[in-house]
């Protein structure tokens, strides 16, 4: 069994970078992630919203790790999150579903405002691999090291997709603004 453990701080208010992370797949960026899919999604007597979705990918592993796993293109991901609005926190944990009989990796995201500054967003992010085959030790390696490589990926999506949505709210306000002003513009011409 192998950890990886990682923290990145979003210069983003949480409100967006949780919107973010429900918009993160399909993108560019993480291309092996083919498919997002909801399964369910609901709210509580508290508020909290959960959500299960199911992810289909293509594993970005070496062609050899492939032929040792016999695995098939496309592989699953199941996805259970907790957004509780009120603590402005957001739980994140996945579990692959495809060949988890011989490779399991369990991952967990936290997005929370970033104590130091709560106009961002902190993500603590976790990942255990286990492999329950021969040679366990090195494959958990390669595996958590595909997780780190991914991450990374993921967080530049991330960025990318805040950008989107940081110029989406600045575009809305444009138009609005525009069409106030229009309006009152011509309610003093009449």
């Amino acid at each position: 069994m192998k950890f990886w453990t990682s923290e990145y701080i979003f210069n983003a208010p949480w409100e967006t970078v949780t919107t973010a992370a429900f918009r993160k797949y399909p993108n560019e960026y993480n291309p092996n992630v083919v498919g997002m899919d909801v399964v369910d999604r609901s709210v509580d007597s508290t508020g909290q919203l959960h959500s299960h979705r199911l992810m289909s990918t293509k594993w970005s592993l070496a062609q050899w790790v492939i032929k040792i796993l016999g695995a098939n293109p496309t592989m699953y991901v199941q996805e259970h999150s907790i957004v509780n609005p009120a603590a402005k926190s957001m739980v994140l944990m996945s579990r692959n579903l495809t060949f988890s009989n011989i490779v399991t990796v369990n991952e967990k995201l936290i997005y929370s405002p970033n104590p130091v500054n709560t106009d961002q967003t902190l993500l603590k992010q976790e990942a255990e691999v286990t492999v329950h085959i021969n040679f366990s030790s090195y494959l958990e390696g390669v595996f958590v090291d595909n997780m780190a490589t991914n991450a990374s990926k993921g967080r530049v999506a991330m960025e990318h997709i805040i950008g989107r949505i940081q110029t989406e709210v600045h575009d809305l306000a444009t138009s609005a603004r525009k069409g106030l002003e229009d309006m009152t513009s011509s309610v003093n011409l009449a």
